[in-house]
């Protein structure tokens, strides 16, 4: 059922070199989008429109994922995962590429954000159709005890590629002048992804097909219509994968990008603390997530997830408290502590939600649970928050969002069942434990 271990290991190093490139071209537009995109392509508007407008130009992305889940998902149970994983590595690199020779409006007007919102909508379908297939393609190959550890490496490239987006943003606005890095500095990360998508490439025309997928296949057995298919006899575990992952994403834009906007916007405190803060938190991480991945195949997907849903839960009400120290340690403990919680949630998070599926339908519906829980709890996260904050004057009620969006997520464990010992190969009707563990519906 399972390819080789080199085989494995090679699914695994695609998976996490394909989505760290993919993120790193998410996070450059995101971290853009707080520090040059309002000066730039909204500077017809007061400092707090314009953020709010770049904001919400960052938030297309969010509403491209879903529909970018079920184009790639549809063809990712039809056509097989190698060949859309390739296809969406493309999408993403070469309308990055494009966002970093964009006019700003000073040049083209109104046209200017125009085109940035379309460029990124096209960045949300990449990624849209990325995420599935990586994860899939991880936990379709290799021993099915593992699955929960090599799902999770494609987890970790959110945070290496926040690392790798980040980290070249803050080196280059630290060696150039405000001037120049509002110029033609914040080009250079969006034009060198251009370069970095062939390595992306190279590496996934190597792999081989999911043999769970290829078994499909054979049998003749690939569903005419995937999505709906999923919404006919998966609704429980689109809920669930839905509902599991909003707090997820809402806690994560909190604490990474609205904290950029908070430090330099109302605390008036140098970009550099907000980015080298949850710089080390996400390098952190990419040690953590795999480490949460493993103990979610020791412990359970649950458990483990929820840990991190209480911790994150808690730790948003002392978040606020150590920023608003303008201490620098401080602020640093905030941001790590707070992707530490991340990570326990993000380990499994991958995992779980894949195995609620059946083969056969498992990219349109693990694509279109996730995807579709990214516009409620990624996309709308730094806009409430600026609203909140703006509405109350205060961030409790900011901390307050976030733990009403946890409990979501929390809400949304405890309706699925535990999917660690589940066997994939089976359908869903007739899934059995791994041999010698004891199966969830027992």
């Amino acid at each position: 059922m399972t390819g080789s271990a080199q085989q494995t290991r090679r699914v695994i190093l695609a998976g996490l070199i394909g989505t760290s490139l993919e993120w790193y071209d998410f996070f450059l537009y995101t971290t853009a989008a707080t520090l040059v995109f309002p000066k730039l392509f909204f500077s017809s508007l007061d400092p707090f429109n314009a953020t709010l407008a770049s904001l919400t130009t960052n938030a297309v992305a969010f509403v491209a994922r879903p529909l970018g889940g079920v184009v790639f998902g549809h063809f990712g149970d039809r056509a097989g995962r190698k060949t859309v994983l390739v296809v969406t590595l493309l999408v993403m690199g070469v309308s990055t590429f494009l966002i970093g020779v964009l006019p700003g409006y000073a040049s083209v007007g109104v046209a200017a954000p125009i085109l940035l919102a379309l460029l990124r909508f096209v960045q949300g379908l990449g990624l849209g159709g990325e995420w599935g297939g990586a994860v899939i393609m991880s936990i379709e190959h290799g021993d099915g005890r593992r699955r929960g550890f090599n799902a999770s490496w494609p987890q970790v490239g959110v945070p290496a590629g926040y690392v790798l987006a980040t980290g070249l943003l803050t080196v280059l606005s630290f060696a150039m002048s405000d001037a120049a890095f509002l110029s033609w500095g914040w080009r250079v990360p969006f034009l060198l992804s251009g370069v970095l998508v062939f390595v992306g490439l190279w590496v996934r025309l190597r792999i081989s097909e999911s043999p769970l997928f290829a078994e499909v296949e054979e049998r003749g057995a690939k569903a005419r219509m995937p999505l709906l298919e999923v919404v006919r006899t998966h609704p429980r575990a689109l809920l669930s994968a839905f509902t599991a992952r909003i707090g997820v994403d809402a806690a994560f834009y909190i604490f990474t990008a609205y904290i950029i906007v908070y430090l330099t916007t109302v605390l008036h405190l140098p970009r550099s603390y907000a980015l080298n803060a949850v710089l080390i938190g996400s390098a952190l991480e990419l040690v953590l997530i795999p480490l949460a991945g493993a103990l979610s195949d020791r412990f359970g997907r649950r458990p483990v997830y929820l840990v991190g849903v209480v911790g994150a839960a808690v730790w948003a009400f002392a978040f606020f408290p150590l920023l608003d120290s303008r201490s620098f340690p401080l602020i640093a403990l905030a941001a790590v502590v707070a992707l530490v919680t991340h990570a326990a949630m993000y380990g499994p998070q991958a995992a779980f939600i894949a195995e609620l599926f059946s083969t056969r339908l498992r990219y349109s519906g693990a694509s279109m649970g996730y995807q579709v829980a990214g516009i409620v709890g990624g996309a709308l996260a730094p806009i409430i928050a600026l609203k909140l904050f703006e509405a109350y004057g205060s961030t409790l009620a900011v901390s307050i969002y976030v733990v009403a969006a946890l409990a979501v997520t929390a809400l949304g464990l405890a309706i699925a069942p535990e999917t660690r010992d589940l066997d994939l190969a089976d359908a869903p009707e007739a899934r059995t434990p791994l041999p010698g563990q004891v199966g969830p519906f027992a």
